[in-house]
């Protein structure tokens, strides 16, 4: 079993030390986001966990027990959101520099292959242009090209809350949207396709194999490979795709732990909250 920690919340980030007052408890509750009356305990047993997945902006409280995770018998691997937004979209979003120093020091404990670099969601606005992503792009890579194993990318998806933010925002001025598809929605529009192009271009150039999550095939048409984030053949397992996720996930099955709602973080774009 895949535990997901998590899609529902920030947990490395916020809220580490449940995580492991869990981990010594040797199992977690799990929620239905959808009937609250319907839960079911998970077992957090080394013998019972093929390997976690943490998703974070912040991995400090990792860097801190990785060893202790590995003494455990614990496999894991850690994907990183890092874009540098602006406070409009990402409130509460941590220090670039601060994150940088920790992926490097992440990277001395577990190595490169077991960290992903996610910069995603790519919103364009009138805060986040193509050029401003193209010089955010070209930072980032050139600071983390020696301690990850890969950069995983996605266009935002206006989930409906999400969606109702980001309008909120327009609506006050705060920024102007830029359609990342064309008014059929059938193809990329030129704005985003100059991105997508300029961005495979710079992973190429320092060498990160970029990937993408639930994007359907036109990734392949820019070197982009589409690929699952919870890859079950990382611990040693064969694919089995999810079939709970969104279409064109490849994510292999898991189990997300956490609560939606729960993050503090507050990104504008984000669909957990």
């Amino acid at each position: 079993m895949i535990i997901s920690v998590s899609r529902r919340s920030d947990i490395p980030r916020f809220y580490w030390d449940w995580f492991l007052s869990e981990l010594e408890r040797g199992e977690t509750e799990v929620v239905n986001p959808f009937n609250a009356h319907q839960r079911k305990a998970v077992s957090l047993l080394p013998q019972d966990v093929d390997g976690f997945v943490f998703w974070t902006r912040d991995p400090y409280r990792i860097v801190a027990s990785a060893d202790v995770l590995r003494e455990k018998g614990y496999q894991f691997y850690v994907m990183v959101s890092l874009t540098g937004y602006p406070p409009e979209l990402e409130p509460h979003g941590p220090d670039i520099e601060k994150v940088i120093l920790e992926i490097h020091q992440l990277k001395q404990l577990i190595g490169a292959e077991r960290i992903f670099w996610r910069y995603d969601p790519i919103i364009l606005s009138s805060l986040t242009t193509v050029a401003d992503h193209e010089r955010r792009f070209h930072f980032l890579a050139t600071e983390l090209q020696s301690s990850v194993s890969r950069c995983i990318i996605s266009l935002y998806d206006p989930y409906k809350k999400s969606e109702k933010r980001l309008r909120g925002l327009e609506a006050g001025g705060k920024l102007n949207l830029i359609p990342l598809y064309t008014a059929a929605n059938q193809r990329l529009s030129p704005e985003a396709e100059l991105l997508v192009k300029r961005i495979a271009e710079i992973a190429h150039q320092y060498e990160i194999p970029l990937y993408s999550c639930a994007e359907p095939d036109w990734v392949r048409s820019y070197g982009i490979t589409a690929h699952a984030c919870v890859d079950g053949s990382l611990f040693g397992k064969q694919s089995h795709k999810d079939a709970h996720q969104r279409p064109f996930c490849l994510c292999d099955t898991s189990v997300d732990i956490g609560t939606y709602g729960t993050c503090p973080a507050r990104c504008v774009y984000c669909y957990a909250w």
